[in-house]
């Protein structure tokens, strides 16, 4: 059995960043990075990379797939009716994000279809839904609340005989300051909405378990660091207990996720996890067994791109606060990957005339046709070795020569650049090869 556990990194392959290269590249950068565990970013159930999925799988990685619960970024592939679906909130929101009630019995539907089919389909080894949840953080003064739309308000009258909670009128005795047992009510409802959500698509008839009874299955919750009342508030903004999520999903991990009031704080200290005890506390009392994930963000935003340090401190305060596995959003955003120079990290020999050099990041083909490749044998340049052509792909460049040593060398490698323009934040400004930068070559078997 795979070692679902321990780190991991979320990546989303549409960024440009993963585009035009093979995915043997990509899961040879993922793998110098340190990584066996990938969390697979599944932004349309109907699109996956099948070939990355079969390259990562043949290099060692564990592959779980990252699909949102609470809406979509892209229409394309959901039925001509989907608009019927769409939540309804306080106050109208166009961001490009589509939030979809799950009290729309044609949405939970059709997402318990896809994910079955997407788990049937390839042969991922765990399924996340993040974000099953309402929105959002003080949603309530900012009027991105919900779902208060024609399915949510039949379902809360056939449930308790009542209209929902009024939010905008406060004369009225049906505002929710003026009526706190309703609003109490209102609350339980959000909460048990978004568990059965959850227990539906994972356990429902011709759910995930059923198609797939081998596949793992991770729940997800949300931290925040907004004082004492921290798990209440949320349980009472978005819906989310995690323990009773738990108990009624019964999820092989569960991972409490960053949110955004503190991933957006560009000096977020990388030890802030350590305030979101009271959120694991509640989990661990009910289920002291299970294993418990924390997930950070180190680049969304341009001002809070954490660096590899930061995230070292952040993976050594989770180990020490008992966490059984993390992640972060997204591998190829964080600050590290504008910061450092590219580097030779291994190489290989693949016949007698090539030898393929592996950098810790993706490099710049256009760079490469100047870049200079010098064989140096016991630290002396040989000119007369020469290097006569080069291929690129993602972090690797295969290099030809018809006069290798067949003893061990080593290549002396300048002038090669990453790719600042396929950034989240690009750049004009691109990184090169430190002098020196130097990678050894073994001596072949043919000796």
């Amino acid at each position: 059995m795979k070692n679902m556990l321990g780190p991991s990194i979320q990546v989303d392959p549409a960024f440009p960043y993963y585009l035009n290269r093979s995915p043997q590249s990509i899961a040879d950068e993922l793998w110098i990075a340190g990584y066996r565990v990938v969390r697979y970013f599944v932004t349309d159930e109907t699109k996956v990379n099948e070939q990355l999925l079969k390259e990562l799988h043949r290099q060692g990685f564990a592959v779980w797939a990252t699909v949102l619960g609470n809406g979509t970024y892209t229409t394309a592939h959901l039925p001509d009716d989907w608009p019927d679906w769409q939540m309804t909130l306080l106050k109208p929101v166009n961001d490009g994000y589509y939030r979809l009630s799950p009290f729309s019995y044609r949405y939970v539907a059709w997402k318990k279809q896809a994910l079955a089919e997407l788990v049937k389909a390839y042969p991922f080894d765990g399924l996340e839904i993040a974000e099953p949840y309402f929105p959002e953080w003080n949603g309530l003064s900012s009027g991105v609340y919900g779902d208060i739309g024609p399915y949510a308000r039949a379902a809360f009258k056939q449930q308790y005989g009542s209209d929902i909670p009024e939010f905008k009128y406060t004369s009225s005795p049906m505002y929710y300051k003026n009526n706190p047992i309703l609003y109490r009510q209102w609350v339980e409802f959000r909460v048990s909405a978004v568990n059965r959500f959850l227990f539906e698509l994972i356990n429902g008839r011709e759910g995930v378990r059923e198609v797939r009874p081998d596949i793992r299955i991770a729940t997800w919750s949300l931290g925040v660091d907004a004082g004492p009342d921290s798990v209440q508030k949320l349980r009472e903004y978005q819906g989310i207990d995690a323990a009773a999520m738990v108990s009624y999903v019964r999820p092989d991990v569960h991972f409490i996720q960053t949110h955004w009031p503190d991933w957006m704080r560009w000096r977020l200290p990388a030890n802030y996890i350590a305030r979101y005890e009271p959120f694991a506390a509640r989990i661990r009392a009910l289920h002291p067994a299970l294993p418990l994930g924390i997930q950070a963000d180190i680049g969304s935003l341009k001002n809070m791109r954490r660096d590899r340090e930061w995230l070292k401190e952040f993976a050594n305060t989770a180990n020490q606060l008992g966490y059984a596995t993390w992640t972060a959003y997204e591998y190829h955003l964080g600050k590290y990957m504008y910061d450092e120079a590219p580097r030779a990290v291994r190489a290989e020999r693949i016949a007698n005339d090539k030898v393929r050099i592996h950098f810790q990041k993706r490099i710049d083909s256009e760079s490469v046709l100047s870049s200079h490749f010098t064989v140096l044998i016991d630290g002396k340049p040989e000119h007369d070795i020469q290097i006569s052509a080069k291929e690129v792909d993602g972090n690797r460049i295969l290099l030809y020569s018809t006069n290798f040593p067949s003893m061990r060398f080593q290549i002396s490698i300048t002038n090669v650049k990453d790719t600042p323009g396929l950034w989240l934040f690009p750049s004009n400004k691109a990184n090169q090869t430190s002098t020196p930068c130097l990678v050894t070559v073994e001596a072949s078997m043919n000796q």
